[in-house]
């Protein structure tokens, strides 16, 4: 092997394992609880779109503001992510993985809401690092009750399909 080749390699490795730092510690934030604009910039790129249960927004500031709001619906959450995808080109990549995600909600005694699905993202090298330009949650599966949605969230969200009662 020559050390092209072997520094190809490595950019693949360093790449992929930056990607995956980058999910694992987005995925942390949300059950952290800690929605300001540092924590859009360490994510996001400033055109991101987001795709989430509770609607899409386009824009870093729009996603922020987003995520504070359907965040602010339960008092904890658990947010899980494996078995990641990654495909990458250059400093572009995309990943696919699947995500499980428990939260106690906010407004009732110890309500429990779970969902399911795959999360698709699109990422960008940027001069501070891989960034998500673009982002999919689809919810395959849901159990428990869902959380209230105010009126402006529930004109945005899409219907996901629940799994029948056990």
């Amino acid at each position: 092997m020559d050390i092209e080749e072997m520094r190809r390699q490595l950019r693949a490795l360093t790449d992929r394992a930056e990607i995956t730092d980058l999910l694992d510690r987005y995925l942390r934030s949300l059950d952290a609880g800690v929605f300001d604009e540092e924590w859009a910039r360490e994510f996001h790129t400033e055109d991101v779109t987001a795709e989430m249960p509770i609607g899409t927004v386009h824009g870093r500031d729009a996603l922020l503001s987003h995520v504070r709001r359907g965040m602010a619906l339960f008092d904890r959450t658990v947010h899980l992510g494996t078995n990641a995808v990654i495909e990458i080109d250059g400093d572009r990549a995309t990943a696919r993985g699947a995500q499980l995600s428990t939260h106690v909600l906010a407004d009732g005694p110890g309500g429990l809401f779970v969902s399911a699905g795959h999360a698709d993202n699109e990422l960008v090298r940027t001069a501070d690092g891989w960034r998500i330009s673009a982002s999919a949650l689809r919810v395959v599966w849901t159990r428990g009750t869902p959380p209230r949605l105010p009126e402006d969230f529930a004109l945005a969200a899409p219907a996901t399909p629940t799994a029948p009662a056990a």
